[in-house]
């Protein structure tokens, strides 16, 4: 099969299985060759998604001795903003490290964490880099989960943090491969992604040895919204994939772990990425 007959019947066998949104694909070796790909270049609301690139940046700077993982940051109950995450559950007067912040903000989806990371990179910041990544698709518009009463004026505009299923595989083989970060910041970068506790997509099914500990390393980043649930990542299976789902119109609005819709894309994608990833108990069928 074609990388584009893949996608489609990936899509069939979701729509058989009741689900009725739209998605976006790419599956690709860790060295890029393209496997599948489903409306890769379709933008969708990037939810968490857009941290991945916050992380990247951060450690760029941090590499390049503009930032200092050991910076701290008090925050402030002004910070504090709902969604997921801790810190919006403490005390102001805390302290964290940018090295926290950046850790929260992958592994729990903080986004405190998060808001106060952008405010230290700045969005124009962000975005020229996101340009000069060759991901002009991918934009962040602002903070995140802000009273409306402190939206921008694009976020006033309705506009929304936005991404691509093939920009956000960009940036993970760009991680990867180290295109970007000497050894030292890919190690962190890939160590926090691997930390990710919500694995309700891509990590929920992969098998798991007699003490259910995962058998393959995954690396990724998990993004919710009503009705969106993203997740892309890098998984080491016997064969490495670099994968990115996206989705939108899910007719499932509560929450995880137990959303039918996020199951329905975990248990539709999961047989695909095992075959092409090499775990050959799981295949079945023509890839």
């Amino acid at each position: 099969m074609t990388p584009k007959e893949r996608g489609q019947v990936f899509l069939e066998q979701l729509r058989a299985q009741g689900y009725p949104g739209e998605v976006g694909l790419h599956v690709s070796t860790l060295d890029g060759q393209l496997l599948a790909t489903l409306n890769a270049d379709t933008v969708f609301p990037a939810a968490s998604t857009i941290k991945v690139p916050l992380l990247l940046l951060a450690l760029e700077r941090i590499q390049s001795g503009e930032l200092n993982l050991k910076e701290r940051f008090e925050l402030h109950a002004e910070d504090q903003v709902n969604g997921a995450g801790v810190l919006h559950e403490l005390g102001a007067g805390l302290r964290p490290s940018l090295q926290d912040l950046l850790t929260l903000m992958i592994i729990v989806s903080d986004n405190t964490a998060t808001n106060l990371v952008i405010g230290r990179l700045g969005v124009e910041a962000v975005n020229a880099w996101l340009d000069e990544q060759g991901c002009p698709h991918t934009r962040l518009i602002g903070k995140l989960q802000l009273p409306p009463g402190q939206h921008n004026p694009a976020q006033r505009r309705g506009e929304r943090n936005r991404t691509t299923a093939s920009e956000q595989a960009r940036l993970l083989l760009g991680l990867w491969n180290g295109k970007r970060l000497d050894s030292v910041h890919r190690e962190l970068a890939l160590s926090i992604l691997g930390r990710q506790q919500y694995r309700d997509i891509l990590a929920r099914p992969m098998p798991k040895d007699a003490q259910g500990e995962p058998l393959y390393p995954t690396y990724t980043k998990s993004g919710e919204l009503s009705g969106v649930h993203h997740d892309v990542g890098l998984l080491l299976l016997p064969s490495g994939l670099c994968v990115a789902l996206l989705s939108r119109g899910g007719s499932d609005l509560t929450g995880h772990p137990d959303n039918r819709d996020a199951i329905a894309l975990s248990d539709t994608l999961y047989p695909l990425l095992a075959a092409l990833g090499g775990v050959y108990e799981w295949v079945g069928g023509d890839i």
